[in-house]
């Protein structure tokens, strides 16, 4: 039997094959962090959701420029969404539309292979070795995740990591390896919120005994090692450190109770049906809602969700049947024809659509151990790192919430100046290719001011220096 997510929070698991324990949700009782802190300090949430493939950015003499280009038609606090864009009108005072920002190591990139870079900004060339660095997500996970019981929440629709310029997944460690994302809601619900069997604990220290074997082993093999082969092997022992870490941490965790959703009673047989995208709206709507669920509980301050992988391979690619369209990156090639920009268009306002209705929830919610919403303590990037037709350049990005940490919003800012390459790809040279006049500015400066707001001490990231205190006044 297939399951509501819009439900869930609304419900209370029993025990069973399982044993989903009934702990509700309240700020005398939470079962993290919240319940041990000061009553009157707010948690502070990220989370980083991306679409690939860009969005439409017809010519303004193109007939479809008023009604589906994704930017909005005028700035500052003086502009209008267009059709593409105004289920965003309810939430206007919520969020800033961004335009004109970019990653410089990032703008001669194809846009089939610049998603690595959304959240690292790292240089990766396009042939040669693969070297990426560490994600927005994770710097935020390094400094806030021992507070809860995960440190991030990794998400995509088509799983795993992907492979190299093709990733699967938003999030990359310190030293620039992809974190693996879970693409199947019932698992990701499974992990926040069911636990399966009573042996963690003996596992847990039987996997601590593995590792001080393994680290003691790999110790004395390093020493024979030749230089090249250190650096190798160093990489190996970062693994072992992180799982060292891991394991670490989840003593700290295994005899607390797992956090329930509230509310009614429900049989667990319902949730043993998994959503797949093969029902394209509610899986999306699935997944944004594990997001809510696993902040509600405050089973972890940073997720990210890659909703797909660039170059449309994948079954994220199929999530356009949701608006009666095949597969999606077709439509980026086809704004060339009778209709394309609008049918581009109609798919972007459906992404939209779920991300608003994933911001509208936490504006609702009232903050379970805190003040205001869960919005306003709440940090959503939404975006794609392409704009026009694989054009790596002017990113559309939105920022919403955060109004606890300072951000103003109710604007439209952009920095991409009156006449950013767009238009249909009719052959030839890719816009990717093309010199532009104004150069973007550089994005490390948002998620500069991003991780400020936060909590964290920088003035950098990737290398960059400076932050952009526009988000804030």
């Amino acid at each position: 039997m297939a399951f509501n997510l819009n439900q869930l929070d609304r419900r209370r698991f029993l025990r069973g094959s399982g044993a989903a324990l009934a702990l509700p949700l309240l700020s005398s009782s939470l079962p993290l962090l919240a319940a041990n802190s000061d009553s009157k300090s707010n948690p502070k949430r990220l989370a980083c959701i991306y679409y690939p493939d860009g969005v439409p950015m017809p010519l303004r003499e193109d007939p479809a420029y008023q009604d589906w280009s994704w930017f909005p038609h005028g700035g500052g606090t003086e502009f209008t969404f267009t059709k593409c864009t105004d289920v965003f009108e309810p939430l206007r005072d919520d969020l800033t539309v961004l335009s004109g920002f970019s990653h410089p190591e990032a703008r001669k990139v194809h846009g089939h292979r610049n998603a690595d870079q959304f959240l690292t900004a790292a240089k990766i060339r396009r042939e040669g070795a693969y070297n990426n660095s560490i994600s927005l997500d994770q710097v935020y996970a390094e400094h806030i995740g021992d507070q809860t019981r995960f440190a991030s929440l990794v998400m995509s629709t088509d799983g795993g990591i992907g492979t190299p310029r093709a990733a699967q997944t938003l999030s990359f460690n310190r030293t620039g390896r992809a974190i693996p994302a879970e693409q199947s809601p019932k698992r990701i619900f499974d992990m926040l919120f069911v636990k399966s069997d009573a042996d963690a604990a003996r596992r847990l220290a039987k996997n601590e005994s593995a590792l001080d074997e393994m680290l003691e082993d790999a110790s004395d093999l390093r020493g024979i090692l030749s230089s090249n082969d250190k650096l190798r092997f160093d990489e190996y022992l970062d693994s072992v450190r992180e799982a060292e870490i891991r394991v670490q941490k989840a003593k700290e965790w295994v005899n607390r109770p797992l956090p329930s959703v509230d509310g009614e009673q429900v049989d667990r047989a319902e949730i043993e049906a998994d959503i797949s995208p093969e029902s394209p709206r509610l899986y999306v709507q699935t997944m944004l809602d594990m997001i809510y669920l696993a902040f509600k509980t405050d089973s972890t301050r940073v997720a990210t969700y890659q909703i797909g992988r660039e170059n449309g391979a994948g079954v994220s690619d199929r999530l356009a049947r949701a608006v009666g369209f095949n597969l999606a990156h077709q439509l980026t090639h086809d704004t060339k024809n009778p209709g394309g920009w609008k049918n581009l268009g109609k798919y972007c306002r459906f992404l939209n659509e779920e991300f608003a209705r994933f911001t509208t929830r936490l504006k609702e919610s009232p903050e379970p151990a805190g003040t205001g919403s869960m919005l306003d303590n709440s940090l959503l990037l939404f975006g794609s790192a392409s704009s026009a037709f694989h054009l790596s350049r002017n990113y559309p990005l939105v920022l919403a919430g955060g109004g606890n940490m300072g951000f103003k919003h109710g604007r439209y800012l952009n920095y991409a100046g009156a006449n950013p390459i767009s238009g249909a790809w009719r052959g030839g040279p890719e816009p990717y290719t093309k010199e532009i006049k104004q150069e973007d500015q550089p994005l490390t400066r948002v998620f500069v001011t991003m991780l400020q707001q936060l909590g964290i001490e920088t003035e950098s990231f990737a290398g960059a220096t400076g932050n952009f205190p526009k988000l804030l006044s």
